[in-house]
Protein backbone atom coordinates (compact mmCIF):
# COMPACT_ATOMS: atom_id res chain seq x y z
CA UNK A 1 0.00 0.00 0.00
CA UNK A 2 1.26 3.60 -0.83
CA UNK A 3 1.54 6.50 0.90
CA UNK A 4 -1.89 8.03 -0.22
CA UNK A 5 -3.75 4.72 -0.50
CA UNK A 6 -2.58 4.72 3.38
CA UNK A 7 -4.02 7.96 4.19
CA UNK A 8 -7.43 7.58 2.06
CA UNK A 9 -7.49 3.94 4.48
CA UNK A 10 -7.11 5.62 7.66
CA UNK A 11 -9.38 8.61 6.94
CA UNK A 12 -12.07 5.98 5.86
CA UNK A 13 -11.20 4.60 9.46
CA UNK A 14 -12.11 7.73 11.12
CA UNK A 15 -8.81 7.55 12.62
CA UNK A 16 -7.03 10.35 11.64
CA UNK A 17 -7.54 12.12 14.86
CA UNK A 18 -6.00 9.80 16.67
CA UNK A 19 -2.72 9.40 15.12
CA UNK A 20 -2.26 13.13 14.81
CA UNK A 21 -0.31 13.73 17.86
CA UNK A 22 1.90 11.20 16.99
CA UNK A 23 3.28 13.20 13.88
CA UNK A 24 1.47 10.84 11.25
CA UNK A 25 -1.07 12.87 9.77
CA UNK A 26 -0.92 16.72 10.59
CA UNK A 27 -4.34 18.67 9.26
CA UNK A 28 -3.72 22.66 9.13
CA UNK A 29 -6.06 24.61 11.05
CA UNK A 30 -7.46 27.55 8.66
CA UNK A 31 -8.99 28.79 11.65
CA UNK A 32 -8.03 29.70 15.31
CA UNK A 33 -10.12 29.20 17.74
CA UNK A 34 -9.53 31.60 21.19
CA UNK A 35 -11.13 30.82 23.86
CA UNK A 36 -11.91 33.95 25.63
CA UNK A 37 -12.32 33.78 29.66
CA UNK A 38 -13.65 36.71 31.50
CA UNK A 39 -15.86 37.89 34.35
CA UNK A 40 -19.47 38.32 32.59
CA UNK A 41 -21.14 37.67 35.63
CA UNK A 42 -20.10 38.61 39.20
CA UNK A 43 -18.74 41.74 41.08
CA UNK A 44 -16.53 42.13 38.18
CA UNK A 45 -19.32 41.51 35.73
CA UNK A 46 -20.01 44.44 34.10
CA UNK A 47 -15.85 45.23 33.40
CA UNK A 48 -16.13 41.58 32.10
CA UNK A 49 -18.64 42.50 29.52
CA UNK A 50 -16.78 45.74 28.63
CA UNK A 51 -14.27 43.58 28.42
CA UNK A 52 -16.34 41.13 25.81
CA UNK A 53 -17.49 44.04 23.63
CA UNK A 54 -13.46 44.02 22.62
CA UNK A 55 -13.53 40.81 22.26
CA UNK A 56 -16.66 40.62 19.66
CA UNK A 57 -14.89 43.25 17.77
CA UNK A 58 -11.52 41.07 16.80
CA UNK A 59 -13.07 38.55 14.16
CA UNK A 60 -14.33 41.21 12.02
CA UNK A 61 -11.39 43.39 12.12
CA UNK A 62 -8.74 40.86 12.30
CA UNK A 63 -9.65 39.45 9.34
CA UNK A 64 -9.36 42.49 7.42
CA UNK A 65 -6.01 43.46 8.59
CA UNK A 66 -4.15 40.15 9.23
CA UNK A 67 -6.56 37.82 6.82
CA UNK A 68 -7.31 35.09 9.25
CA UNK A 69 -10.62 33.21 10.39
CA UNK A 70 -11.28 33.76 14.03
CA UNK A 71 -14.04 31.84 16.05
CA UNK A 72 -14.29 33.01 19.65
CA UNK A 73 -15.02 30.30 22.26
CA UNK A 74 -16.38 32.42 24.83
CA UNK A 75 -16.81 31.20 28.50
CA UNK A 76 -17.79 33.08 31.85
CA UNK A 77 -15.43 32.70 34.53
CA UNK A 78 -18.01 34.43 37.08
CA UNK A 79 -15.55 35.87 39.20
CA UNK A 80 -14.60 33.36 40.98
CA UNK A 81 -10.85 31.81 40.71
CA UNK A 82 -11.55 27.95 40.77
CA UNK A 83 -14.63 28.78 37.82
CA UNK A 84 -11.92 30.36 35.77
CA UNK A 85 -9.57 27.57 35.89
CA UNK A 86 -12.19 24.98 35.17
CA UNK A 87 -13.59 26.78 31.98
CA UNK A 88 -9.76 26.66 30.75
CA UNK A 89 -9.50 23.46 30.85
CA UNK A 90 -12.86 23.16 28.98
CA UNK A 91 -12.39 25.24 26.48
CA UNK A 92 -9.19 23.22 25.93
CA UNK A 93 -11.05 19.97 26.01
CA UNK A 94 -13.16 22.00 23.44
CA UNK A 95 -10.74 22.32 20.88
CA UNK A 96 -9.08 26.23 21.80
CA UNK A 97 -6.00 27.04 20.07
CA UNK A 98 -5.17 29.71 22.16
CA UNK A 99 -6.73 31.35 25.58
CA UNK A 100 -7.30 34.73 26.34
CA UNK A 101 -8.56 37.07 29.29
CA UNK A 102 -9.20 37.40 32.03
CA UNK A 103 -9.04 40.48 34.16
CA UNK A 104 -7.95 39.10 36.92
CA UNK A 105 -4.84 38.57 38.45
CA UNK A 106 -5.88 35.84 40.36
CA UNK A 107 -7.81 33.91 37.85
CA UNK A 108 -5.02 34.88 35.08
CA UNK A 109 -2.50 33.06 37.83
CA UNK A 110 -4.65 29.78 37.71
CA UNK A 111 -5.25 29.72 33.56
CA UNK A 112 -1.50 30.11 33.59
CA UNK A 113 -1.32 27.33 35.24
CA UNK A 114 -3.77 25.08 33.43
CA UNK A 115 -2.07 26.72 29.75
CA UNK A 116 1.36 25.44 31.30
CA UNK A 117 0.15 22.14 32.30
CA UNK A 118 -1.59 21.44 28.67
CA UNK A 119 0.69 23.42 26.04
CA UNK A 120 -1.70 25.70 25.09
CA UNK A 121 -0.59 30.13 24.57
CA UNK A 122 -2.47 32.28 27.03
CA UNK A 123 -2.33 35.77 26.03
CA UNK A 124 -3.40 37.86 29.18
CA UNK A 125 -5.39 41.24 28.29
CA UNK A 126 -5.41 43.05 31.44
CA UNK A 127 -4.10 41.49 35.27
CA UNK A 128 -1.32 43.20 36.72
CA UNK A 129 0.06 40.62 39.77
CA UNK A 130 3.95 40.29 38.86
CA UNK A 131 4.45 36.68 39.81
CA UNK A 132 2.43 35.58 36.88
CA UNK A 133 5.33 36.20 34.53
CA UNK A 134 8.00 35.26 37.20
CA UNK A 135 7.45 31.49 36.85
CA UNK A 136 9.59 30.97 34.19
CA UNK A 137 6.19 29.47 31.91
CA UNK A 138 6.36 29.11 28.33
CA UNK A 139 2.56 29.76 27.48
CA UNK A 140 2.13 32.96 29.29
CA UNK A 141 2.38 36.06 27.62
CA UNK A 142 1.31 39.48 28.90
CA UNK A 143 0.19 42.37 27.09
CA UNK A 144 -0.52 44.92 30.11
CA UNK A 145 1.56 46.65 33.19
CA UNK A 146 2.63 44.98 36.05
CA UNK A 147 1.60 46.69 39.58
CA UNK A 148 5.03 47.97 39.96
CA UNK A 149 4.91 49.48 36.81
CA UNK A 150 1.11 50.10 37.23
CA UNK A 151 2.13 52.02 40.41
CA UNK A 152 5.65 53.51 39.32
CA UNK A 153 3.45 55.10 36.00
CA UNK A 154 1.00 56.42 38.62
CA UNK A 155 3.05 57.96 41.45
CA UNK A 156 4.98 60.14 38.67
CA UNK A 157 2.19 61.12 37.26
CA UNK A 158 0.61 62.42 40.92
CA UNK A 159 4.08 64.46 40.88
CA UNK A 160 3.07 65.99 37.88
CA UNK A 161 -0.58 66.72 39.40
CA UNK A 162 0.31 68.78 42.18
CA UNK A 163 2.86 70.68 40.11
CA UNK A 164 0.16 71.66 37.58
CA UNK A 165 -1.98 72.04 40.37
CA UNK A 166 0.29 74.38 43.00
CA UNK A 167 -0.77 71.95 45.27
CA UNK A 168 1.63 70.31 48.04
CA UNK A 169 -1.03 67.31 50.30
CA UNK A 170 1.34 66.64 53.24
CA UNK A 171 -0.72 63.33 54.18
CA UNK A 172 -2.84 60.35 52.50
CA UNK A 173 -4.62 57.36 53.59
CA UNK A 174 -4.41 54.37 51.41
CA UNK A 175 -7.33 52.09 51.22
CA UNK A 176 -7.18 48.63 48.70
CA UNK A 177 -9.06 45.68 47.88
CA UNK A 178 -7.44 42.60 49.34
CA UNK A 179 -7.47 40.46 46.44
CA UNK A 180 -4.44 39.23 44.03
CA UNK A 181 -4.55 42.58 42.49
CA UNK A 182 -5.04 45.03 45.31
CA UNK A 183 -2.22 42.83 47.31
CA UNK A 184 0.35 43.30 44.25
CA UNK A 185 -0.54 47.04 44.45
CA UNK A 186 -0.06 47.44 48.02
CA UNK A 187 3.21 45.59 48.05
CA UNK A 188 4.78 47.82 45.26
CA UNK A 189 3.29 51.04 46.99
CA UNK A 190 5.03 49.90 49.89
CA UNK A 191 8.33 49.36 48.33
CA UNK A 192 8.44 52.40 45.87
CA UNK A 193 7.02 55.42 47.35
CA UNK A 194 9.56 55.38 50.72
CA UNK A 195 11.93 55.68 48.10
CA UNK A 196 10.49 59.04 45.51
CA UNK A 197 11.63 61.96 47.59
CA UNK A 198 9.76 64.00 44.46
CA UNK A 199 6.23 63.44 46.71
CA UNK A 200 5.21 65.59 49.36
CA UNK A 201 2.79 63.18 50.96
CA UNK A 202 3.38 60.37 53.44
CA UNK A 203 1.21 57.52 54.01
CA UNK A 204 -0.45 57.72 57.47
CA UNK A 205 -2.66 54.33 57.15
CA UNK A 206 -3.27 51.42 55.21
CA UNK A 207 -6.98 49.79 55.26
CA UNK A 208 -7.80 46.83 52.96
CA UNK A 209 -11.00 45.82 52.43
CA UNK A 210 -13.14 42.88 50.63
CA UNK A 211 -14.09 43.93 46.97
CA UNK A 212 -17.26 41.76 47.10
CA UNK A 213 -18.13 43.71 50.19
CA UNK A 214 -21.78 45.24 50.80
CA UNK A 215 -20.79 47.70 53.31
CA UNK A 216 -17.78 50.25 54.13
CA UNK A 217 -19.30 52.29 56.90
CA UNK A 218 -16.26 50.89 58.91
CA UNK A 219 -13.34 51.00 56.70
CA UNK A 220 -14.38 54.56 55.61
CA UNK A 221 -14.76 56.21 59.46
CA UNK A 222 -11.63 54.38 59.82
CA UNK A 223 -10.02 56.50 56.78
CA UNK A 224 -11.89 59.84 57.24
CA UNK A 225 -10.41 59.52 61.16
CA UNK A 226 -6.68 59.37 60.00
CA UNK A 227 -7.74 63.24 58.75
CA UNK A 228 -5.20 62.67 56.00
CA UNK A 229 -5.04 65.05 52.99
CA UNK A 230 -6.43 62.88 50.33
CA UNK A 231 -7.49 59.19 49.76
CA UNK A 232 -5.17 56.90 47.76
CA UNK A 233 -7.13 54.16 46.33
CA UNK A 234 -6.75 50.82 44.77
CA UNK A 235 -10.19 49.52 43.92
CA UNK A 236 -12.68 47.39 41.68
CA UNK A 237 -15.75 48.89 40.02
CA UNK A 238 -18.96 47.75 42.65
CA UNK A 239 -16.50 48.80 45.56
CA UNK A 240 -15.62 51.95 44.42
CA UNK A 241 -19.28 52.58 43.82
CA UNK A 242 -20.40 52.16 47.65
CA UNK A 243 -17.25 53.72 48.87
CA UNK A 244 -17.58 56.55 47.36
CA UNK A 245 -21.74 56.81 48.29
CA UNK A 246 -20.13 56.00 52.09
CA UNK A 247 -17.65 59.18 51.93
CA UNK A 248 -20.67 61.22 50.83
CA UNK A 249 -22.86 60.15 53.73
CA UNK A 250 -19.97 60.47 56.05
CA UNK A 251 -19.61 64.16 55.09
CA UNK A 252 -15.89 63.37 54.25
CA UNK A 253 -14.30 65.32 51.55
CA UNK A 254 -10.48 65.09 51.17
CA UNK A 255 -8.51 66.62 48.84
CA UNK A 256 -9.46 64.51 46.34
CA UNK A 257 -9.51 60.56 45.57
CA UNK A 258 -6.42 59.56 43.31
CA UNK A 259 -5.97 55.87 42.79
CA UNK A 260 -2.20 55.27 40.83
CA UNK A 261 -3.98 52.40 38.83
CA UNK A 262 -6.77 50.41 38.75
CA UNK A 263 -10.26 49.67 37.47
CA UNK A 264 -13.76 51.29 38.81
CA UNK A 265 -13.69 55.29 38.52
CA UNK A 266 -13.57 55.65 34.80
CA UNK A 267 -16.14 52.96 33.81
CA UNK A 268 -19.32 53.81 32.60
CA UNK A 269 -21.39 52.15 35.26
CA UNK A 270 -19.86 54.26 38.09
CA UNK A 271 -21.05 57.44 36.44
CA UNK A 272 -24.63 55.70 35.71
CA UNK A 273 -24.93 54.84 39.50
CA UNK A 274 -23.27 57.84 40.91
CA UNK A 275 -23.88 60.67 38.82
CA UNK A 276 -22.47 63.90 40.13
CA UNK A 277 -20.86 62.37 42.51
CA UNK A 278 -18.39 60.68 40.19
CA UNK A 279 -17.26 64.07 39.56
CA UNK A 280 -13.32 64.44 39.79
CA UNK A 281 -12.65 61.21 41.05
CA UNK A 282 -8.47 60.89 39.21
CA UNK A 283 -7.18 57.59 37.98
CA UNK A 284 -3.75 56.87 36.66
CA UNK A 285 -3.75 53.96 34.66
CA UNK A 286 -3.00 52.69 30.72
CA UNK A 287 -4.83 54.28 28.73
CA UNK A 288 -5.84 54.44 24.85
CA UNK A 289 -4.19 56.65 22.20
CA UNK A 290 -7.31 58.46 20.30
CA UNK A 291 -5.20 60.14 17.83
CA UNK A 292 -4.25 56.33 16.65
CA UNK A 293 -5.43 54.58 13.50
CA UNK A 294 -5.97 51.80 15.29
CA UNK A 295 -8.13 53.78 17.18
CA UNK A 296 -10.08 55.09 14.55
CA UNK A 297 -10.68 51.46 13.02
CA UNK A 298 -11.95 50.07 16.14
CA UNK A 299 -14.18 52.87 17.32
CA UNK A 300 -15.75 53.23 14.02
CA UNK A 301 -16.70 48.95 14.18
CA UNK A 302 -17.29 49.75 18.29
CA UNK A 303 -19.79 52.50 17.24
CA UNK A 304 -21.42 50.11 14.17
CA UNK A 305 -21.99 47.30 17.02
CA UNK A 306 -22.86 49.42 19.93
CA UNK A 307 -25.11 52.68 19.05
CA UNK A 308 -26.00 53.17 22.66
CA UNK A 309 -22.01 53.06 23.75
CA UNK A 310 -19.16 55.27 23.63
CA UNK A 311 -15.92 53.75 23.17
CA UNK A 312 -14.13 56.42 25.98
CA UNK A 313 -16.17 54.47 28.81
CA UNK A 314 -15.05 51.07 27.44
CA UNK A 315 -11.46 51.94 25.60
CA UNK A 316 -9.26 50.52 28.19
CA UNK A 317 -10.93 47.44 28.90
CA UNK A 318 -11.65 47.08 24.50
CA UNK A 319 -8.23 47.97 23.85
CA UNK A 320 -6.48 45.90 25.81
CA UNK A 321 -8.74 42.66 24.50
CA UNK A 322 -8.74 43.76 21.19
CA UNK A 323 -4.84 43.69 21.42
CA UNK A 324 -4.74 40.30 23.07
CA UNK A 325 -6.19 38.71 20.35
CA UNK A 326 -4.60 40.77 17.47
CA UNK A 327 -1.44 39.56 18.81
CA UNK A 328 -2.71 35.38 18.28
CA UNK A 329 -3.89 36.41 15.08
CA UNK A 330 -0.85 37.90 13.97
CA UNK A 331 1.05 34.89 15.81
CA UNK A 332 -1.10 32.70 13.27
CA UNK A 333 -0.78 34.50 10.13
CA UNK A 334 2.61 33.99 10.58
CA UNK A 335 3.51 30.82 11.98
CA UNK A 336 0.35 29.16 9.55
CA UNK A 337 -0.45 26.73 11.94
CA UNK A 338 -2.44 26.68 15.43
CA UNK A 339 -0.10 23.85 16.25
CA UNK A 340 0.47 24.69 20.13
CA UNK A 341 4.84 24.71 20.06
CA UNK A 342 4.88 26.79 16.68
CA UNK A 343 1.81 29.33 17.85
CA UNK A 344 3.53 29.92 21.55
CA UNK A 345 6.49 30.90 19.34
CA UNK A 346 5.64 33.08 16.96
CA UNK A 347 3.54 35.23 19.89
CA UNK A 348 7.17 35.58 21.55
CA UNK A 349 8.42 36.82 18.23
CA UNK A 350 5.68 39.43 18.37
CA UNK A 351 6.47 43.02 16.45
CA UNK A 352 3.58 44.99 16.16
CA UNK A 353 4.08 48.86 15.64
CA UNK A 354 0.26 50.02 15.54
CA UNK A 355 -2.00 49.83 18.47
CA UNK A 356 -4.58 51.41 20.32
CA UNK A 357 -3.32 51.65 23.74
CA UNK A 358 -0.33 54.44 24.82
CA UNK A 359 2.97 52.60 24.64
CA UNK A 360 5.56 51.67 22.21
CA UNK A 361 5.27 48.35 19.99
CA UNK A 362 4.19 45.31 21.20
CA UNK A 363 7.24 42.83 21.78
CA UNK A 364 7.28 40.32 24.65
CA UNK A 365 10.70 40.00 26.90
CA UNK A 366 12.02 36.94 28.11
CA UNK A 367 9.68 36.61 30.22
CA UNK A 368 6.60 36.75 28.03
CA UNK A 369 5.66 40.26 29.36
CA UNK A 370 5.13 43.72 26.81
CA UNK A 371 7.04 46.40 28.62
CA UNK A 372 6.63 49.74 27.83
CA UNK A 373 2.74 50.15 28.20
CA UNK A 374 2.12 54.23 29.58
CA UNK A 375 -0.44 55.30 31.43
CA UNK A 376 -2.41 58.80 31.44
CA UNK A 377 -3.99 61.09 34.34
CA UNK A 378 -7.67 60.23 33.62
CA UNK A 379 -9.69 62.48 35.51
CA UNK A 380 -14.09 62.39 35.74
CA UNK A 381 -14.93 65.66 34.53
CA UNK A 382 -18.60 66.59 33.08
CA UNK A 383 -19.34 62.45 33.67
CA UNK A 384 -17.05 61.18 31.24
CA UNK A 385 -13.23 60.30 31.70
CA UNK A 386 -10.82 62.59 30.34
CA UNK A 387 -7.12 62.92 30.04
CA UNK A 388 -5.60 66.15 31.94
CA UNK A 389 -2.03 64.87 31.71
CA UNK A 390 0.36 64.36 30.63
CA UNK A 391 0.35 68.09 28.52
CA UNK A 392 0.86 67.44 25.40
CA UNK A 393 -2.41 64.33 25.40
CA UNK A 394 -4.38 66.45 27.53
CA UNK A 395 -7.79 67.11 26.90
CA UNK A 396 -8.59 69.13 29.82
CA UNK A 397 -6.90 70.58 32.83
CA UNK A 398 -6.80 68.89 36.06
CA UNK A 399 -9.05 69.88 39.06
CA UNK A 400 -7.26 69.35 42.27
CA UNK A 401 -8.27 69.72 44.93
CA UNK A 402 -11.53 69.17 44.27
CA UNK A 403 -14.41 72.10 44.67
CA UNK A 404 -15.72 70.84 47.64
CA UNK A 405 -12.26 70.50 49.38
CA UNK A 406 -12.45 74.52 51.58
CA UNK A 407 -16.51 72.92 52.51
CA UNK A 408 -15.06 70.07 54.77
Amino acid sequence: MNRRNFNKAVAATGVASALAPFGILRAQSRTLKVGVLLPRTGVQGFIGQSCQKGADLAPGLLKEMFGVDIQLMNADTETNIDTARTRAERLIQEGANVLVGPFDSGAAAAIAQVAEQRGVPFVINIAAAPQITEQGYKFTFRNFPTSVDLVTNGLALMRDLFQATATAPRTAVFMHVNDTFGQANAKAIGAILPRLNYLPFKLVDTISYDPAAKDLTVEVSKAKATGADFLLLVCRLNDSIILRREMVKQRWNPMGIISPGSPGMYEEQFYKTLGKLSEYCITNVPWYNPKAELTRRIEKAFDARNPKDKLMFHALNVGYTFEALMIAADAFRRAKTAAPKELAEAIRKTDIQSRMMLGGPLRFNAKGQVEGNASACVQNLGLKPMVVLPAATAQAKPVFPTPDYKRA
